[in-house]
């Protein structure tokens, strides 16, 4: 029992230190138009 306490503190730890730091929209971006990726590629 005290490992399982022990591994589920650590899990929740380490979940709350990978978000910290993240920055940026909380969105996702739109696509380019398809004029533009095409117009892209070609060069």
């Amino acid at each position: 029992m005290k490992t399982l306490a022990i591994l589920t503190l650590t899990t929740l730890l380490l979940t709350g230190l990978a978000g910290c730091g993240q920055k940026g929209p909380l969105y996702l971006p739109d696509d380019a138009p398809a004029d533009e990726q095409s117009s892209q590629a070609s060069e």
